[in-house]
């Protein structure tokens, strides 16, 4: 029987939220969120019973992180005081905000490797199936991601890459 769809909100949003931050920015998380949400819901009866929904849910991100970078060509650009302020669910502390500054200047491509592979922990077969590629691109996408934020944080030098899918 299917979880209802309830359930899988509750269990992959702050997956998925934290995967849309790292792929549009903060700005733009909650929207590209709340799109990869609505778009799931319609299509869930539909998904088949033995599907990874984490890796269905980052595939359908993606997309609508293509959509917020096409849009924002589009749109007016943001003012420093705007009313509202965006969730703060997977908002890092500040001691980490370096760290997600250089996630954001990564190419997108490497970006969206790290995101959907150490944020969303997706193996790189599932990450290729997003992005296009192949498994090995997509390794090698987040592999010179994960390096270029070593040579970047000096706290990260230090540490082992560690995979925890092939």
């Amino acid at each position: 029987m299917r979880k209802p769809f309830e359930r899988v909100v509750a269990e992959h949003a702050d997956t998925v939220l934290r995967v849309c931050r790292a792929v549009v920015g903060y700005a733009d998380a909650d929207d590209a969120w709340s799109e990869t949400f609505l778009a799931a819901m319609g299509a869930y009866p539909d998904l088949p019973a033995d599907a990874n929904v984490e890796a269905w849910l980052v595939t359908i991100a993606h997309r609508k992180a293509i959509d917020v970078h096409r849009s924002r060509k589009r749109r007016a650009i943001p003012v420093a005081d705007v009313p509202d302020q965006p969730s703060t669910a997977g908002v890092p502390v500040s001691s980490e905000t370096e760290l997600w500054d250089a996630v954001q200047a990564l190419p997108l491509r490497q970006r969206q490797a790290v995101a959907y592979h150490y944020l969303a922990g997706l193996p790189y077969r599932e990450v290729a199936d997003i992005l296009g590629g192949t498994a090995d691109a997509a390794r090698r996408a987040a592999s010179d991601g994960i390096k270029t934020l070593r040579a970047t944080l000096p706290a990260l030098r230090e540490e082992q890459p560690h995979d925890r899918h092939p």
